[in-house]
């Protein structure tokens, strides 16, 4: 039956464009906005994955800033500690050189002083964004520091922040307040040989900070009238400082190096991340160029066959002449 009421090839041809203009738009945002899944509507259990994801990439960034803060605190220190092993090891030869007979103590003494000097100025100066992990003027003795380390999501979803752990309290070199907790200040009790069988004991400290609780014992310091025994155990003593001073560079190295390495991860880990939520939310820039070349082709057709549709009412006017 023909009608002019009701043109049902028109309303086909019509239904057809609309599927064909809305499959074009869809690919159209794909195309312009390089993703697949852009909002909720597009596929909420993907969507909901990547905005999860992509905060967590948020928090993974700010855990590699905090990072390189603490990587830089520990340079820091380590780069003093080190400085400060060398002076300390000048010191040990100074020392030696002094038990050579005949040698001028005062002299020598000269040079321990200039090189206390230097070793007071390192630990002064080994600071960043005002924390010092080698000298301490403060009443509170220096404990651990915590840098943040990582940025956790457990399997249940609660999330949780990981740190790094570091006691300085075992690489103050100088401390003012009590010079027991410092490894320049504190007092070592070493055995001394007094040509007898039975070796008697002293005690030497290498700085005086005049700390408001000083180190019992002498400061490491020589005179015209500093016997070789003294001298020994001096020497003994300063040796003693610097092994304790080698196990605390050891000890910032090995923290210096697992920052590095979590840093590392954490780069890395970005990146995966960012790889996995695009192949969940990205659009496949080739196929879609594909399709909407088709369905331009497939417009132009429904186009077409809606205007063919539309002069079938016109052809039933000849009737009527």
């Amino acid at each position: 039956m023909t009608s002019i009421i009701t043109n049902t090839s028109a309303i086909a041809a019509l239904d057809t464009l609309r599927s064909i203009n809305k499959g074009l738009d869809e690919t159209q945002s794909r195309v312009s906005s390089g993703y697949r899944v852009e909002t909720a509507s597009d596929n909420a259990a993907y969507w909901s994955i990547a905005t999860t994801m992509r905060s967590d990439n948020k928090a993974i960034s700010a855990v590699k800033d905090a990072l390189g803060l603490g990587a830089a605190k520990v340079d820091t220190a380590y780069t003093g500690m080190e400085a400060a092993v060398d002076v300390v090891t000048e010191i040990k030869a100074k020392l030696v050189a002094a038990r050579e007979p005949g040698v001028d103590k005062e002299k020598i003494n000269k040079e321990l002083t200039e090189l206390k000097s230097q070793l007071n100025s390192i630990s002064q100066s080994a600071s960043f964004s005002g924390e010092n992990w080698l000298y301490n003027e403060s009443t509170t003795a220096v404990g651990t520091k915590e840098m943040v380390g990582s940025f956790v999501r457990a399997a249940d979803s609660t999330v949780s922040i990981e740190t790094l752990s570091f006691d300085a309290s075992t690489s103050v070199l100088i401390d003012t307040d009590d010079a027991g907790l410092g490894l320049l200040t504190k007092a070592y009790t070493v055995s001394v040989d007094n040509g007898t069988t039975t070796p008697t004991t002293a005690t030497y400290f290498l700085i005086d900070a005049s700390s408001t609780t000083s180190a019992t014992g002498s400061e490491v310091t020589l005179t015209s009238a500093t016997t070789d025994a003294q001298v020994e155990g001096m020497v003994s003593a300063v040796d003693a400082m610097l092994e304790d001073m080698t196990d605390a560079a050891a000890t910032l190295g090995a923290t210096k190096t697992r920052i590095e390495m979590q840093d590392e991860f954490a780069a890395d880990l970005m990146d995966v991340i960012d790889t996995g939520v695009g192949r969940l939310v990205d659009a496949d820039m080739n196929e879609e160029s594909t399709r909407l070349k088709a369905l331009q082709t497939q417009q132009q057709l429904g186009i077409q066959a809606l205007s063919i549709a539309n002069s079938n009412s016109e052809n039933i006017l000849s009737l009527f002449k």
